[in-house]
């Protein structure tokens, strides 16, 4: 008799991870932050690697904490991940000249840099929806962890946009990042989050 694991075969794409890339978690993850998780990776080199998953949207909002900014529009803060450091984190695409001390992603995301500063674009005015993003916590990985669980196929790489990552919320973002995977990748949105309930 087939087990599940021969039904629902899973196995990474072979793509090397780097800064801009997402990693998209397979169907059964069950670790409570990463089920159905797509995780911004903003760090990748021999020190270790971090990310922010970007479809888990928390109740929290940044007004909320910050009086000064308690009239602008709702700045949602996502739960980027399970390691705890008591800050708050945003990723952007204003770029290091308008907000200094930001940390390139690529060509076309930034994550940190001055708070003051980037206060102070949002009190102006500025546009802010689908250029800034906020998260409490973060997911690291230690030097060759994060490969030694791509080769174990917890995770797929793929290339997001930058308006996908600003946009991405929920499950139906994880449901996206798969089908843009395509091939096979793309009938994993509809394998159950416990296989045996199949």
């Amino acid at each position: 008799m087939a087990t599940y694991k021969n039904i629902f075969k899973i196995t990474h794409n072979n793509l090397s991870p780097n800064p801009g890339n997402i990693l998209i978690s397979e169907p059964f993850l069950q670790d409570v932050y990463f089920q159905r998780a797509v995780v911004l990776l903003v760090k990748h080199d021999r020190e270790g690697s971090m990310g922010f998953v970007l479809n888990k949207k928390t109740e929290l909002l940044v007004n909320n904490f910050f009086e000064e900014l308690k009239d602008l529009p709702d700045l949602p803060i996502y739960l980027g991940g399970p390691v705890s450091s008591n800050k708050l984190f945003f990723i952007h695409s204003l770029g290091e000249h308008m907000i200094p001390g930001s940390k390139r992603i690529n060509d076309r995301l930034f994550f940190d840099g001055d708070f003051d500063v980037l206060k102070e674009y949002m009190l102006s005015g500025q546009l802010v929806k689908g250029k800034i993003k906020f998260f409490l916590n973060y997911s690291g990985w230690t030097d060759g962890q994060l490969r030694t669980e791509i080769d174990h196929n917890s995770w797929m790489v793929g290339n997001a946009t930058n308006r996908n990552v600003m946009q991405a919320d929920g499950e139906s973002f994880w449901k996206l990042s798969l089908e843009l995977l395509g091939g096979r990748y793309k009938t994993w949105i509809n394998f159950p989050k416990d296989p045996c309930m199949n």
